[in-house]
C-alpha cells in the first residue's frame, strides 16, 4: 500500500523529474492512448488503472493551464533549458512541439486551448528565428 496518492506521487515523483513545463506538457501527452484516456505502466501498477488515468488527466490539464498562462519570459528560459537538454537548438526543439501540438491538448475538442496553445508556440518560434546572437561587448 502506497502513502501517496496517484495524483500526488505523479506530481512529486514522475513530473518532479522533468525539468520545463514544456517537456512535462510533452510528456503527459505522449501517455494518452489513441482510443482515449491515459496509459502509465508504473502508475498503473502502483495506484491502479482508474486513479492513476485520473491523476495523469487532471496533471495534463493542470500543466496546460501553466503553459497557457505562464509569460513567454518564462517560456522562452524553458525552451532554451530545455533543447539544450535534448541536445536541440531551441528553433529545433520548438518546432519539435509544434509538431505534436495535437498530443498535447488533454482534450482534442478544447479548440480554445488548441488555438491559445499555438499562438504561444507560433509567438515562441518566432522569438528565437528572430533572437540575434549575443556578441562581446568592446570593453
Amino acid at each position: 500500500m502506497t502513502l501517496k496518492s496517484a495524483i500526488q506521487d505523479l506530481r512529486e515523483t514522475t513530473l518532479g523529474a522533468v525539468s520545463g513545463l514544456l517537456a512535462k506538457l510533452a510528456y503527459l501527452g505522449s501517455l494518452q492512448r489513441r482510443e482515449g484516456g491515459y496509459r502509465h505502466w508504473g502508475m498503473s501498477l502502483t495506484h491502479g488503472e482508474e486513479a492513476s488515468a485520473q491523476a495523469l488527466k487532471t496533471l495534463h490539464a493542470e500543466v496546460l493551464s501553466s503553459v497557457l498562462r505562464a509569460p513567454l519570459s518564462e517560456l522562452v528560459e524553458d525552451v532554451r533549458e530545455s533543447s539544450r537538454e535534448n541536445k536541440l537548438t531551441p528553433e529545433a526543439y520548438v518546432r519539435n512541439i509544434q509538431e505534436q501540438a495535437q498530443e498535447l491538448l488533454p482534450s482534442p475538442e478544447d479548440i480554445a486551448s488548441a488555438r491559445h496553445l499555438n499562438s504561444v508556440l507560433v509567438a515562441l518560434s518566432n522569438l528565437e528565428k528572430n533572437r540575434k546572437p549575443a556578441t562581446p561587448s568592446a570593453s
